[in-house]
């Protein structure tokens, strides 16, 4: 995955614990800067809860003001539980996760994602320095989410955009008749009954299909299948 241009910014965070664990998620997805502003003390706790990602805690940049540490992004992106379906009220017209993650890779230059404080989110005066409001799609009867629950959500989504997932090389046609072929002399030599032998191997052969084998599971497979004919023939 390359490298990407997001910072993230918490604001006045007020638990340790909060910050450990948004180190960890940033880790986990492959995000390395970290701005707090007017952050609580990094405790125990905080360093418990951040494991292997205490480098991204030593790294993060500490700031006294909100514009201070806004001030070289190139967009700023807000987050709140709070927003609206009005097209009237601008500052809380948000955009949703899923169109985000999906749009914000065509921007480029630094990105700043805005995550507001545990209790009270960001204030308005805040979201009206930011160039969007990101929302994510919660529940109307408890839209909150914990901070670092949020920043894992937001940097997943951002992170899966640009993932490359190693596909395993799937079994080809001479392989799936071999496996075919095997199961239909398992059941010849179990004497299955013969009036069914044809929608079983209907059976297997779709959820063979549907399972996409790859070729390791194939030869486990083939040499269960194996050792099972060879059983049965000694008998």
């Amino acid at each position: 995955m390359k490298k990407n241009g997001f910072t993230v910014i918490l604001v006045e965070p007020k638990y340790g614990g909060n910050i450990g664990s948004v180190a960890r998620v940033m880790k986990n997805f492959g995000f390395r800067e970290l701005y707090l502003v007017n952050p609580c003390s990094f405790d125990d706790e905080c360093y418990q809860r951040a494991m292997h990602a205490v480098d991204v805690l030593e790294d993060a940049k500490i700031y006294s003001s909100f514009e201070e540490a806004t001030k070289n992004m190139d967009l700023l992106v807000a987050t709140s539980a709070i927003s609206t379906y009005s097209e009237k009220n601008y500052l809380r017209n948000p955009i949703y996760l899923p169109e985000f993650s999906e749009k914000i890779y065509e921007i480029q230059g630094k990105i700043g994602l805005v995550f507001g404080r545990e209790d009270y989110g960001l204030y308005n005066e805040e979201i009206k320095k930011c160039d969007l409001l990101l929302k994510i799609p919660t529940s109307d009867e408890y839209p909150s989410m914990n901070l670092s629950h949020a920043v894992a959500i937001v940097l997943y989504h951002l992170y899966v955009q640009k993932f490359t997932p190693i596909k395993p090389r799937i079994i080809d046609r001479v392989e799936k008749e071999y496996l075919y072929r095997f199961f239909s002399d398992l059941l010849d030599l179990i004497d299955y009954p013969e009036h069914k032998k044809d929608k079983t191997k209907t059976m297997f052969t779709r959820v063979m299909s549907r399972a996409m084998p790859s070729k390791w599971e194939y030869h486990t497979l083939m040499g269960v299948l194996a050792k099972t004919l060879e059983k049965l023939k000694d008998k």
